[in-house]
Order: structure tokens, then sequence, then C-alpha cells
């Protein structure tokens, strides 16, 4: 009976991917409380997201009660957008693929293939369709509150090209294998009756199906798993010979639906920081959560006493004045002061507000250090500086960010650009791998070009900037131009320019400046003819003078 067998294969599988969930879930339960209380004053709409037990908030409903100042949902918002800018500006080309084997690049058809890719993977990523553009945006706004993101990776339905998803922490649970490395996830997620029937059909345990005739829009969940695939047979061409193993579940039955594979990891998990001993990240949020929530209170404080000071309470002595009492402009109150006008009536003081704007400061500054933002306040601030001072600040930039540049290409881009490539592939979108890159095992690298990667080769132009005012004091002083020989000026303008972002269609060619220089050469050499006629005629009417 192989049907029986094989349904009572997939029984298990079912059984032991929701015990494998139900024990995931467990254990994270500490990482969901920090995570829901950070939502509740940066981030209230997704307050209601974490939930232990699947229950669905009420769309609409308030999410904004324990929130009272907005600085740290401001703050997280531009580092999003910080992060967006500097790793992955939509306006610029912040990366490159090209062969590990720089040899390979001497091969023209290796050197077309990658550039045919590199077209290729920015034209699908940023189409309409692809909605790479607010996922990511999203993805780096779970970074900054929460300390992970996720972005699910996935072929277009019923299309060519590639379709991104950012996942709420509260529906995404993964573990890492020996090398630290994600190589699992559990997704838990809700669908109504409608939508499972139209992804499975009648696979669908039999009590959703009697719900989709009465009550279609009915929620009920489902977990995706995929991990390693423990049986891969790479001799197979379907799911069956796919490194990573895909299986969807009704969680209610415990239903068997659908099993498939992935060559390629399909969710890109990233960390802002990594705690020893601990699988999920921390981020700027979770650092600066004190602050967040003592700065929460003295908003409550000043909002009281602001109210107080405009609308006064007032002292009076128990003698019945305030039956007859008016705070109407212009309103006259008899008996609010004595014959020698002595008031009968006093305010309450309400303490020092200026003191209580100088804390807020104080913590609005450490919440906006924490998300990045007071490093981009420098430029802006002090605008005006020389080349000099402009790359020491950049260099300096770099070195800040250099933990969160290179964790998020490690373990968020690469993996992103690596299933991005799988896709396209799978699609026929590239053409085949030339074969020089086949014997090579079709093995490449990313080069990265974002504005952050070129803050961090900024020591380079600062350091030519320093040793260039050095040799010019020293020219100064001894009117002896040769220090300036050491300078390599065809290789310093243009790496210079690189690094500071220019686009190179406004840097001439190396042709082009060739053929500038022989003009200008020529030029010269036509110029000094010129002027050198009336000398060599004066010395030609000589020397026949002197022969007769």
């Amino acid at each position: 009976m192989p049907e029986n067998k094989e349904d009572k294969k997939n029984a298990e599988i079912a059984a032991g991917i929701i015990k494998e969930f139900e024990r995931l879930r467990g254990e994270r339960g500490n990482f969901e409380t920090h995570w829901k209380e950070i939502a509740e004053r940066i981030w209230p709409n997704q307050k209601n997201l974490f939930q232990q037990h699947g229950s669905l908030s009420s769309p609409g409903e308030k999410r904004t009660q324990e929130l009272y100042d907005s600085t740290a949902a401001i703050a997280l918002n531009r580092f999003g957008s910080i992060l967006d800018s500097l790793l992955t500006p939509r306006n610029q080309t912040w990366h490159r693929t090209m062969p590990s084997d720089k040899n390979l690049l001497k091969d023209r058809e290796t050197k077309l293939w990658f550039e045919d890719l590199n077209r290729a993977l920015f034209k699908y990523r940023y189409a309409p369709k692809a909605n790479f553009a607010s996922q990511n945006q999203q993805n780096y706004k779970s970074l900054g509150a929460y300390g992970t993101g996720c972005v699910f990776i996935d072929k277009l339905a019923n299309d060519t090209g590639i379709r991104y998803r950012n996942l709420h922490l509260g529906e995404i649970y993964f573990v890492e294998n020996h090398q630290g490395i994600v190589d699992k996830a559990v997704r838990y997620f809700p669908l109504t009756v409608r939508q499972a029937h139209q992804k499975w059909g009648d696979k669908l345990p039999d009590r959703l199906k009697s719900i989709l005739a009465v009550n279609p829009e009915t929620n009920f969940y489902f977990i995706h798993c995929v991990k390693p695939r423990e049986d891969v047979d790479y001799e197979r061409a379907d799911y069956k010979g796919m490194p990573y193993a895909s299986y969807y579940i009704s969680v209610e039955g415990q239903a068997f639906l659908e099993e498939g594979g992935y060559t390629v990891f399909p969710y890109a998990i990233s960390r802002y920081e990594q705690v020893p001993g601990e699988v999920y990240g921390r981020g700027p949020a979770m650092d600066v959560l004190p602050a967040i929530k003592t700065l929460n209170e003295q908003k409550k404080i000043i909002l009281k006493q602001g109210h107080r000071a405009t609308d006064p309470v007032l002292l009076v002595h128990d003698d019945g004045i305030l039956d007859t009492f008016s705070l109407k402009p212009g309103a006259l109150n008899a008996g609010g002061v004595t014959a020698d006008g002595r008031p009968l009536v006093h305010t309450l003081p309400i303490g020092r507000v200026d003191i209580g704007k100088d804390l807020m400061d104080d913590e609005r500054a450490v919440i906006n250090d924490a998300f990045l933002i007071t490093i981009f306040q420098i430029l802006t601030d002090s605008p005006a500086m020389t080349a000099t001072e402009v790359l020491e600040r950049t260099k300096e930039k770099g070195i800040l960010l250099a933990p969160t540049i290179g964790r998020q290409q490690s373990e968020y881009l690469g993996p992103l650009i690596e299933r991005e490539i799988d896709i396209l592939m799978s699609q026929g979108l590239i053409g085949r791998m030339p074969d020089a890159l086949i014997e090579a095992k079709g093995e490449y690298r990313i080069e990265y070009d974002s504005p952050l990667s070129r803050a961090q080769r900024a020591e380079e132009a600062a350091g030519i900037a320093r040793t260039m005012e050095t040799a010019l004091r020293a020219i100064e002083v001894t009117q002896n131009p040769e220090p300036l020989d050491h300078f390599n000026w065809d290789t310093i303008i243009p790496e210079i320019a690189d690094i500071q972002g220019v686009p190179a269609s406004w840097m001439r060619s190396a042709e082009e400046v060739q053929a500038l220089r022989e003009g200008r050469a020529e030029q010269q050499q036509t110029q000094e003819i010129i002027q050198g006629a009336p000398a060599a005629a004066a010395m030609i009417k000589a020397t026949a003078a002197a022969q007769k």
C-alpha cells in the first residue's frame, strides 16, 4: 500500500514540523516580550503582531496609547532611510558581480556575461512588480527596532521576475547551523480559507473545506518550513535533488499540504549585532530602550506642567470667592484683593519647565546617536569646511559604520543576491555561462560600490590630502617644487573621484585625457614657433650680412 505509506510519512513530517514550531516559539518568549515593549514606543502599528498564541488584532484599533514622545519613532524612520541610502541607493549601481578569478576578466565572453548579469539583477530587482524598495525599507526599520530583519525572495507568480516580501518577526522563526549561518526557517502565518483553497485546492483538511462554503474569509494558520534536505539526491532534476526542502503544513488538522525545494535558501535573514548564545539580533532601539522610556515619562510630566502653566491651579482662602469668580478675558472679580491691594487668589507653583526640556534633550541626543542620525548631522551643522576636513569627517563615518556595513553585506545582501541569481537563471533570464566560467565552477564574488563602501575607503583620500598639504607647506618654505614629483596625478585624481562618488560620465576617459594633452602640446609648440619667428628672422638677416 504505497499510498498509505506515503501518507503516513507526510503525517509524521507535519507533526514533527508543528512540534518544532512550538519549541521555537516557546524558546524566544523573552525576545517577544522585549520586542512588543519596543514596538509600543517606537513602532506602534506592530505592537500587537507579537502574539504568543497567534490571535489576530482587530483592524483599525488604536495602537498609540503608550506613545507620548515621537523622537524614537522619527529616528527609526530616518535610520531606515540612512541604511537604504548608504547600502542600497536605488539611483545607483551599488554592487557588481565578477568572477572570483580576476584572470577571467581577460576573457571577453566572461566579461560580457557578468555585465549582462549585473544589468538583469538591477532591472528585475527594481521592477514595479518586484516590490523591492518598500520591503527593503521595512527590513532596515526592523533591524533598527528589533535587531533582526527577514526578507523572503521568491519567483513572481504567473510571470517572470522576482518578488520580495519583508516578514514581520512575529511570524518567522529560524535556526543556525554549526557555523552560525541561518539554514532553517519556520514561518507561521495566517490565510483565509479562500486564499488557502486558491493555493492548495482539495489538499485542505475537511474542516476547512466545510468552512469554505459558509465563511470563506475566516482566518486559519499555516506553517512554511525550509530546512536542509537530509536525503538529497543530486542526480534528480526535481525538488528531491535540491539541497533545501520546503514544506507547507496546515495547523488545523496538522495536514501535510505541499512539498518542494530550493537550490538556494530563500530567506535573507540579518542581525544588526549579535550576543553570544543568542540566535536573534539586538538593535539600536534595544540598546536605548531605557532612554526611550525615560523620555516618554518626561514628556508626560512636561505636558502636565505646560497645562498647569497655561491653565493654572488657583489657591484661595476658603471664603466663597470662587462662587462668582470668572476667568474670562476682561472679567471683573470683586473681592479678589484686600482693601490695600493684597491679592487673595494665587497660582500653584509648577516647577521649572526649562529644566525638564533640558533633560529631554539629553535623552533625545542619546536616541539620535544610537540611530546614527547624529553622524549625518556633522556636515550639515558645519557647512564651512575645507575639502580635507570633509574627507576626515567622511573617514570617521566610515570607521563608525564599518560593523554595520560588514554584517549587512555578509548576512543580508550576499544571500539576497545569490537567491536573485538563482531565480533569474532558473527562469532563463540570464544566458548560459561561458565555457571558461563553467570550468571555474561558476565561482563569483560581489564587489560593493555603495556610499557606505566608499566611506570606508575615505581614509585613502584623507591620507593623500594630508600628504599634499605637507608637501605644499614644504614647497612654500623651500621654494622647491620637487616634492610634487612624488605624486602620480593620473592615478590619484580618478581614485579620489571614485571614492567621492563622482559619476563616471562627468570624468574624461584616459583616451580623452591623452588626446587633450597632445592637442595642448601641439598648440604650445605652435605658439613657441610663432613667438620665436621674429628672432629667427633677425638671426637670418644677421647671418646674411656677415657673409657679405
